[in-house]
């Protein structure tokens, strides 16, 4: 298996390419695909209002044009950052049992005092370009929806795009909130495998968002305790001035005071970036959650149509046999205004067949889904599991080892003072 095309070098290091499965399988596979830049941009929004937002340049090479028999994709277009949510909402309603990849952020959160929260700061949208790629490379690698033909007009195809994704007719196909909150409460016997999926959901969202906000407070802190530092060079070098014999060794552990003060900067920058995987996960876990709520909508409407075929079943043997076994409105009308006529009682029966055998029809399409979403969604649930294990556990490796060099840089800043100290 070759490797993954790499991100721009910039930000190389800080979020995942994402794992690719067999040869052949997925778009990545033969694509290269990159977000290479962004670029704010002035004009009327669809009131007419003046607006400002941010454009990004996705950019595409065909590994291998030649043996794809086809001239190559046009090399690169704009998107706006409502068209990749119109992307991920088409494919979470076309393939509901995929842990469908989240997109980065639209606003800052989690964010400390130093850290602007503006969506507009050239820092966060520059974060955003990389989550943005990040999310394109995770879509071009799965092996199902990297072969979805959205997706690829996405990719290569500028103007006609949303046309294209509004014909699919995806919206009329969207669970409405109600739905699923009626079906969550109202179904009978829940997968055990699926609900607990969504709990963990639940709690893997709890803890992320509580990291986030301990390393929000510490960056806080760990900014104004490398900051004061430079109160130490300022003094430094203000007693240097006083001093002969001491001068110049005071005045280079200043030096080093200040340096030390202004390394924070970088530090807390290639922190956020660290930030914005577990964010990713955050997100990931409302994606978990929504094909979970999935599942509940098809076993409750497999449920419901069950229900009906039982109780059109019962109407039958009813008024097969003439016995009422439950109170119902008709059986007051009998005896109120007497029992039907044969023929009346036939036609009903003709009918009730009729609605039964379509009832029977029902249950079996319905049972038939659902055990072809069970089948599909634990297949990308164990998919997701694998990645998510393998991918928090580099990153919180590669923060641990970031923390080490950054103690590290302390220990030399301090042994440096030392030196210059001692040759006073």
């Amino acid at each position: 298996m070759s490797a993954a095309p790499q991100m721009p070098q910039q930000q190389s290091l800080y979020y995942f390419v994402p794992q690719m499965v067999e040869k052949g399988t997925t778009l990545l596979k033969r694509m290269e695909i990159s977000v290479a830049e962004a670029e704010k941009r002035t004009g009327k929004n669809a009131v007419s209002m003046q607006e400002t937002y941010t454009v990004y340049l996705i950019e595409t090479r065909a590994v291998d044009a030649a043996s794809e028999g086809a001239n190559p994709a046009p090399d690169s277009l704009w998107r706006r950052y409502s068209e990749f949510e119109l992307l991920r909402n088409y494919l979470l309603v076309t393939y509901p049992f995929v842990v469908v990849p989240p997109l980065p952020e639209k606003r800052a959160e989690f964010v400390w005092h130093k850290l602007s929260a503006d969506n507009m700061d050239p820092d966060f949208v520059e974060r955003r370009r990389v989550g943005l790629e990040n999310f394109l490379l995770r879509v071009a690698s799965h092996p199902v929806l990297s072969n979805d033909n959205i997706f690829y007009s996405f990719l290569t195809q500028e103007q006609s795009w949303k046309e294209v994704v509004f014909e699919t007719g995806f919206q009329a196909k969207a669970d409405s909130r109600l739905k699923a909150l009626n079906a969550t409460f109202r179904v009978k016997n829940p997968d055990k495998r699926f609900a607990e999926m969504k709990h963990y959901g639940d709690e893997l969202q709890s803890v992320i968002s509580q990291l986030l906000r301990v390393r929000a407070r510490v960056a806080d802190r760990l900014y104004g305790v490398y900051k004061v530092h430079g109160n130490y060079g300022r003094v430094f070098s203000e007693w240097s001035a006083i001093e002969k014999e001491m001068g110049d060794g005071l005045q280079s552990a200043g030096h080093h005071m200040d340096a030390y003060a202004a390394s924070v900067d970088d530090i807390l920058e290639e922190e956020e970036h660290y930030a914005d995987q577990l964010k990713e996960y955050l997100f990931y876990t409302e994606a978990l959650r929504a094909v979970c709520r999935k599942h509940e909508l098809c076993q409750f409407e497999l449920e419901m149509a069950a229900q009906d075929l039982t109780s059109k079943k019962q109407q039958r043997e009813e008024l097969a046999t003439g016995t009422v076994r439950t109170f119902s409105l008709k059986g007051m009308t009998s005896k109120l205004f007497g029992q039907e006529t044969p023929e009346q009682r036939e036609a009903k029966l003709k009918t009730l067949e009729t609605q039964i055998e379509d009832g029977e029809e029902m249950v079996k399409e319905k049972n038939a889904e659902c055990e072809e979403f069970v089948k599909n969604a634990w297949v990308d649930i164990e998919r997701f599991k694998e990645q998510k294990d393998r991918d928090l556990k580099e990153a919180l490796i590669s923060y641990a080892i970031m923390q080490i060099s950054m103690c590290k840089k302390g220990i030399q800043v301090w042994s440096n003072a030392k030196e210059c100290f001692s040759k006073m």
